[in-house]
């Protein structure tokens, strides 16, 4: 079931122009009411990570997130932002990028899914995209083979519309 405050739908990529403000504050009101209705704590350290995630629109690794939050005042060794990492990783809030060391927020927190994600190596952005083309091509081989998937993670590499557009390689 697809949350209210939901800023794109499963099926949308993350490298379109949006309403950046209304794309943070509605996730994070998604990830609010979750933890609300689930019991869970929402310390203000891992809102602000979540928000951290959701203002780039990239993946960041721990130390980068602890930068930010050491500005900020928030913590200044590295179990601060792991242990709010493991928290929204856990929950489905952010996902762990395997290929970057790294983290990125989830576009459409509350829903049980894989996550493929679209990796720009021009400028670093990160979008969510649907894993259901790949995930059956993939389960079908896996079923021949008698494998059983448990979790799946696909990362793809290359350029956003933008950086495309820019004439990056």
């Amino acid at each position: 079931m697809m949350d209210k405050h939901a800023p794109q739908t499963p099926d949308m990529i993350g490298f379109e122009t949006h309403d950046h403000r209304a794309c943070i504050n509605g996730t994070v009101a998604a990830v609010a009411e979750r933890c609300a209705a689930e019991g869970l704590q929402l310390t203000p350290v891992r809102k602000r990570v979540l928000e951290i995630l959701l203002a780039r629109h990239r993946a960041l690794g721990a130390y980068d997130i602890l930068d930010v939050l050491r500005e900020e005042g928030l913590g200044s060794q590295p179990p601060v932002a792991y242990r709010a990492l493991d928290f929204l990783t856990k929950h489905g809030f952010v996902h762990r990028i395997e290929g970057l060391n790294a983290f990125a927020a989830c576009t459409h927190p509350g829903e049980d899914h894989d996550a493929a994600f679209l990796i720009c190596t021009g400028c670093g952005a990160v979008a969510e995209a649907p894993v259901e083309p790949a995930r059956a091509a993939l389960s079908q081989t896996a079923r021949a083979a008698g494998f059983t998937i448990a979790r799946m993670v696909l990362e793809a590499q290359g350029l956003c519309p933008k950086c495309t557009a820019d004439g990056r390689t």
